[in-house]
C-alpha cells in the first residue's frame, strides 16, 4: 500500500485544527504529521518535517497564510499549499494563486470539500470551491488571455509584514528583532504604508490590515 500523505496544518484556533484534523485523518490515505499556530510556526514546521501538503488558514498571527504560503514557495517549490479560509473574497483568491496555492477551500464547507482538495492538490490540479468557479476563473483567465491587469498589491511584500506586526501591536524595535532589520528600517517603512495608503496613524493602519484580512478584529 502507499504511504498516505504527509499533511501540516496551520490555523491559530486549535479547535478548528482539531476539527479539520478529524476529517484529515479519517481518510486513509491523508495524516497530519505537523500543526502550526501561525504562518511563522507554519514556516518553521515545513523546514523541519517531511510533508507533501501544507493547509494554511489566511488569517492567522506573525504571518498570515498568504505569506506563508509565499516563502513556502521558495523554500520548498514542489509543496503544495492550500489556503483554508472564512473569507469568500476575490482579492484573496487572486492572492492565493500569486502565492502558488494549488487551491482555496472555505472553512465553511471543509467537512464536504477538504479532502477532495487536498487529493486534487497532490495530484497537481487546482481545486476551487464550487460557487467560485465560474465567476472567478473566468475572470482571471480573461484578464490574463487580454493582457489585462489582475488586481494589484497595493503594498510589497516586506511593507505587509511590517504592516501585519504594527497592526498586532509590537513596537519598532520589536518588529526590528522578528525580521532582523534594523529599527530606522521598519520606521522607513511604515512612513511609506502611511504615504502609499493614504493613512495617518498607527490606529488607521490597523483598521486597513484588518479590512484587507492581515489581522483579525
Amino acid at each position: 500500500m502507499t504511504a498516505p500523505a504527509r499533511i501540516l496544518l496551520a490555523d491559530d484556533h486549535a479547535l478548528v485544527r482539531h476539527g479539520v484534523r478529524l476529517i484529515l485523518d479519517a481518510e486513509p490515505d491523508l495524516t497530519v504529521v505537523a500543526e502550526a499556530s501561525d504562518g511563522a510556526e507554519a514556516i518553521a514546521q515545513a523546514r523541519g518535517n517531511d510533508i507533501d501538503l501544507a493547509i494554511l488558514d489566511i488569517a492567522m498571527p506573525r504571518r498570515t497564510g498568504l505569506q506563508a504560503a509565499r516563502e513556502l514557495a521558495r523554500l520548498r517549490p514542489g509543496l503544495r499549499t492550500l489556503m483554508l479560509t472564512m473569507y469568500d473574497n476575490e482579492q484573496y483568491f487572486f492572492e492565493a494563486l500569486r502565492s502558488g496555492a494549488s487551491g482555496y477551500v472555505l472553512k465553511s464547507v471543509a467537512d464536504r470539500d477538504l479532502v477532495e482538495a487536498c487529493r486534487a492538490a497532490l495530484r497537481d490540479e487546482p481545486f476551487i470551491y464550487p460557487g467560485a468557479e465560474t465567476t472567478l476563473i473566468r475572470t482571471y483567465l480573461d484578464r490574463a488571455r487580454t493582457g489585462e491587469q489582475l488586481p494589484a498589491r497595493p503594498i510589497t511584500e516586506r511593507e505587509e509584514e511590517i504592516l501585519k506586526l504594527v497592526a498586532e501591536g509590537h513596537t519598532s524595535k520589536e518588529i526590528a528583532l522578528l525580521l532582523v532589520i534594523s529599527a530606522k528600517t521598519v520606521e522607513r517603512h511604515r512612513t511609506n504604508l502611511l504615504q502609499k495608503l493614504g493613512l495617518r496613524d498607527r490606529l488607521e493602519l490597523t483598521r486597513y490590515a484588518i479590512r484587507v484580512g492581515l489581522i483579525e478584529p
